[in-house]
């Protein structure tokens, strides 16, 4: 049996479990489990006891489809309380009369991070964009460099300490340790895109329920990320107020004829709904319900395209967009977002994946999937960490401190 690491994906509308399996090829998906989300709203806990009996069933479902009992975890973080900022560190090299060691790095990410910020606030990634030395801008890896002055240009994210602890609290009460808590559409871009994307410059923009969360990835760096608090649900609700229907029949009706682009509908086509205060059903036409759609679908992307703008970073996304999340199966998401953005778009779902992978070949799993190759990626770096640790005659302090490949993109740990 291979090493195990195992993600939840907590959201607005479902939370999802998954066990992988490492092989030598990278992760396979050999258990998953899917519950409808309870006591979360726009990825906020709002009921600890609802929000912890989903986890738990999430969970045990999970269990019972891999064979293998779960105990800890990567989960997933998402909600408006998301804040980021950029931040410069610098140290000195030991007068240049050594190369730079992993340690340097260490020290000069702990500079960046000595960032004033309310109490409330809790430090959640610190991610390196780039490294300069004596005035090298650019420097991607500068282990084993000569110089006397080492700075790195960062992306720092910060999340609220009493969000960020209340879904601690509730995934513990589910009886699952959090190895750490990662922004979703970091998990995402890890599951969905291509290295030549992430080095020319692209946005992952990941569509929930109650949140869309985007990255900018650029020199195969985060440069940029942002929670924005509108989703899949906003859509719904539309429906629900602009045809008089209750909730549940209004996502329905959603999934079976929605569209984004009210062209793309035959003006005939209608289906039949039960408004509130209605005897006998009524007949909608479709365009109709895809005016509605696509009035909802522009303001998400006009959000996006305003926090892309905000960035500084519009004109440096040559590979455009890519949208996955539960909401991009929408039909006529991808016509509308490339409208709105003015950017090549693709709809992505996770790739590379093996085991159960038709169960989890949808954009609703990329951040599940996504959390799987991050934890693998951040289990090896604390391995290697460790290693180097006793070879020095010093004691391994785990993930915080192993600052290898992916681990210095996702630094901290959680104390």
């Amino acid at each position: 049996m291979g090493e195990l690491v195992v993600g939840i994906d907590v959201g607005t509308t479902k939370v999802a479990t998954v066990v992988g399996e490492v092989t030598d090829t990278g992760v396979r998906v050999v258990g998953i489990g899917v519950e409808p989300s309870r006591g979360i709203k726009k990825g906020v806990v709002n009921d600890i006891q609802a929000a912890t009996s989903a986890i738990a069933a999430s969970v045990r479902k999970a269990e019972r489809s891999s064979g293998y009992e779960i105990g800890r975890a990567f989960v997933s973080v998402a909600g408006a309380h998301i804040a980021s900022m950029n931040s410069r560190g610098v140290v000195g090299i030991g007068g240049g009369s050594r190369p730079v060691i992993e340690g340097d790095l260490e020290r000069v990410l702990d500079a960046a991070r000595a960032v004033t910020m309310p109490h409330n606030l809790e430090v959640l990634h610190v991610l390196p964009r780039y490294y300069v030395l004596d005035g090298q801008s650019g420097v991607r890896n500068p282990v084993g460099m000569h110089g006397f002055r080492l700075e790195v240009e960062t992306h720092i994210v910060t999340a609220s300490r009493a969000s960020v602890t209340n879904l601690e609290k509730c995934v513990q009460g589910a009886g699952v340790f959090v190895d750490r808590f990662i922004l979703n559409p970091l998990a995402s871009g890890e599951a969905v895109l291509s290295d030549t994307e992430r080095e020319s410059g692209v946005v992952v923009v990941d569509i929930g329920g109650g949140t869309t969360d985007m990255a900018v990835f650029i020199e195969d760096a985060v440069w940029h990320t942002g929670v924005l608090a509108v989703g899949g649900e906003h859509i719904t609700n539309d429906i629900a107020h602009g045809l008089r229907l209750p909730f549940d029949l209004a996502e329905a009706v959603k999934l079976q004829y929605g569209h984004a682009d009210p062209q793309a509908i035959d003006p005939l086509a209608s289906f039949p709904v039960q408004p509130f205060g209605e005897d006998l059903p009524s007949q909608v036409a479709r365009s109709d319900l895809a005016m509605i759609i696509e009035a909802r679908t522009e303001e998400i992307f006009s959000l996006v395209l305003q926090e892309i703008k905000r960035s500084g970073y519009d004109g440096l996304l040559p590979a455009g967009a890519v949208l996955t999340g539960g909401s991009s199966n929408l039909p006529g998401i991808r016509e509308a977002a490339n409208r709105v953005l003015q950017l090549p778009v693709r709809i992505a779902h996770p790739e590379r994946v093996t085991g159960l992978a038709d169960a989890v070949r949808s954009p609703a799993y990329s951040t599940m999937v996504g959390l799987l190759r991050v934890g693998i990626q951040l289990d090896e770096e604390e391995g290697r960490s460790n290693k180097r640790r006793m070879d020095n005659g010093a004691k391994g302090s785990g993930l915080g401190r192993a600052l290898g490949g992916l681990v210095r993109r996702f630094l901290p740990e959680r104390e």
